[in-house]
């Protein structure tokens, strides 16, 4: 039987890697990395290094092209069930013909694969498919959520308070719907149009060299995080940040 693991590998600090996930890395034959272009070369390298870093003797790495996703069409779910589905016609190639029956493949998902990652639906897809007989073991990572809280030194949940995961979109579509609201991925900024009840905690490159945080009411720090968020982006072509909305009490 082939043997997939999904292990999370943290918010972008090697030292993110719990012994768990270390130790799955060692168990692992054949490494598969879908490889975003030069502009994320920095994603690439640091699947590397851990690589390089904890892997045993003898193992594979193989890279393949990640396709891409139409991010022009109004059509968002649509465009992104059908980049799922070719990963999965790419994965399931790669488990069929790089992998052999007794051997360990893994990839190695930033952040937590719990959380916010596409992995585990399209190893589930894949497993639905039937043509590949597999099972799949998930490793947690430390969150994006977590380093952002740690770095700002708050707790994400608060007496009797409910917090909410949502994503830019919909906090644009229906605005905060707790009083503690973490979003993922906001590429558009929607927390802007908040007034002064609200604080934000924003990160982004969240324990990497190139980490920044902001913390504020929105409307005092909004400005500033669209030019730096502006600036990061433009300097290296990619950006990964979430923050904490905050409901101020009264």
């Amino acid at each position: 039987m082939k043997r997939i693991l999904i292990i999370g590998i943290g918010a972008g600090d090697p030292d993110h890697l719990t012994l768990q996930a270390v130790k799955a890395i060692a168990a692992t034959d054949v490494f598969f990395i879908l490889d975003k272009g030069e502009v994320k070369h920095d994603l690439v390298r640091l699947r590397h290094d851990l690589i390089e870093a904890h892997a045993r003797q003898p193992h594979r790495i193989v890279t393949v092209d990640d396709p891409e996703r139409d991010r022009a069409t109004p059509a968002y779910a649509a465009a992104v069930e059908d980049w799922r589905s070719r990963r999965a016609d790419i994965c399931e190639r790669l488990f069929r013909d790089e992998l052999a029956d007794d051997q360990v493949g893994a990839f190695l998902v930033w952040d937590d694969p719990g959380l916010y990652d596409s992995t585990l639906a399209i190893v589930e897809e894949i497993h639905q498919r039937g043509s590949v007989r597999f099972d799949h073991e998930v490793i947690p990572g430390v969150s994006s959520v977590s380093a952002l809280t740690a770095r700002h030194r708050i707790g994400l949940t608060r007496l009797t308070r409910p917090v909410h995961v949502t994503t830019g979109r919909r906090l644009s579509e229906e605005g905060p719907s707790a009083d503690d609201v973490v979003v993922m991925l906001d590429a558009h900024c929607a927390f802007a149009e908040l007034g002064d009840e609200y604080d934000i905690y924003w990160g982004a490159y969240l324990g990497t060299p190139d980490e920044i945080l902001v913390a504020g009411p929105v409307p005092e720090v909004a400005d500033r995080i669209r030019e730096l968020r502006a600036e990061a982006r433009g300097r290296k072509g990619w950006i990964m940040d979430t923050y904490l909305l905050r409901k101020r009490s009264h």
